[in-house]
């Protein structure tokens, strides 16, 4: 008794897919050597199909420069133009390897900029 059923083309000892038939008189599965007749393919027809998702220009993810302000972690910091806590950062290296990174801080409720150099 086999393990899997389904259709054929797909192995039932492994449930791998069985390699198209060839020149032999049995398709091996590659991964546990099952062994079927290329007779129990006559009158089968394979097909195959490629289907791209619609390209939607409406719901697109492209981020606004904005959007993509207000991404990544929030951190404790009080904003020095709002006096709220909350900004979140990113860093960017902005000088040469050798030295530290630029940090930039945003407020995420009155979107202000800082930044730091360490």
């Amino acid at each position: 008794m086999s393990c899997f059923s389904g259709e054929l083309n797909f192995c039932p000892e492994c449930g791998n897919i069985l390699p198209l038939p060839g020149i032999r008189d049995t398709i091996t599965c590659p991964r546990c050597s099952f062994n079927v007749s290329v007779r129990e393919f006559t009158g089968q027809v394979i097909k195959s199909s490629v289907v791209f998702n619609p390209l939607n220009q409406s719901s697109s993810t492209v981020e606004t420069e904005v959007d993509a302000e207000l991404k990544g972690p929030v951190i404790d910091r009080k904003c020095s133009r709002c006096n709220k806590e909350g900004m979140v950062y990113h860093t960017r290296q902005m000088r040469s390897a050798d030295e530290g990174q630029t940090v930039f801080f945003t407020c995420i409720h009155c979107r202000y900029q800082e930044k730091e150099d360490s």
